[in-house]
């Protein structure tokens, strides 16, 4: 290894080839396929890419990394390395970003939901998105009601996209040896949400806030946002007992909630 990690960034190099070999696998990729990888690295996974797809648009915000990079994947004509923040990065405007397509990478645990949330904006753009997260992180987004795991950002994620956890990673498979797993979540994004809801900032309104008080039932949770009325209706309609807390509720029944007159 000839390059010292920077903490500050998050740096955890994936080493482990077998590991890369099966990332690849799971992308499913196309010769078609246009690639934006995030957090390129020393390019290891890059010229996996490179191999299996049409273009890989290779993004590395440190850029000392960048040179590097660059050697590493000399040769390879399908390959553009762009030293750039993802979540400073115009994915609308940027040349050749014309069409659909996939993301992937090995993202720092310190920001993958700011970077989640933001690769949202864009989800006309993306088709799909592979990323390696935190391993307690994956089964949050993935988890359904009534699992200890779920939550305001389950909720959140499964409105937009259809999340799917492909395999564990050890923490052996990264230099620097992080302190946790990992694992591979794939966010299919949909088309429209999940549920309908005539307004979205009351609906997360209502998810935030009752998942922020967790151990309470809903009608104190909600206090001042929904009124008693209110959630005397949506008990009767959708069947959910009175006494229920936030991680009861599936995300049908918080759309109906929200939808109240």
């Amino acid at each position: 290894m000839r390059v010292k990690p920077k903490k500050s960034l998050g740096q955890n190099f994936l080493i482990d080839g077998n590991i890369l070999k099966k990332l690849i696998v799971c992308y499913g990729l196309k010769k078609t396929d246009r690639v934006l990888e995030i957090g390129a690295g020393l390019g290891a996974l890059t010229k996996l890419l490179a191999q299996k797809c049409a273009f890989v648009y290779a993004l590395e915000v440190d850029r000392s990394l960048c040179a590097l990079l660059s050697q590493n994947v000399e040769g390879y004509a399908n390959i553009e390395i762009i030293n750039r923040d993802i979540l400073k990065f115009d994915l609308d405007g940027y040349p050749g970003l014309k069409n659909k397509i996939k993301v992937v990478g090995n993202i720092p645990y310190y920001i993958t939901t700011p970077i989640i949330e933001y690769l949202f904006n864009f989800k006309d753009k993306i088709e799909s998105v592979f990323l390696t997260v935190q391993k307690e992180f994956g089964k949050r987004i993935a988890a359904g009601p009534g699992s200890k795991e779920y939550g305001s950002f389950s909720v959140f994620v499964q409105y937009y996209a259809a999340p799917e956890i492909h395999f564990f990673i050890k923490r052996g498979s990264f230099f620097p040896r992080p302190k946790v797993d990992s694992c591979l979540v794939e966010l299919k994004l949909r088309q429209k949400p999940q549920v309908y809801v005539k307004d979205e900032g009351l609906f997360f309104r209502i998810v935030r806030a009752a998942f922020n008080q967790r151990r309470k039932v809903l009608k104190n949770s909600l206090n001042g946002i929904v009124g008693g009325k209110t959630l005397d209706r949506f008990f009767e309609e959708s069947g959910v007992n009175k006494n229920a807390r936030p991680e009861n509720l599936s995300l049908a029944n918080f759309a109906l909630l929200a939808n109240q007159p």
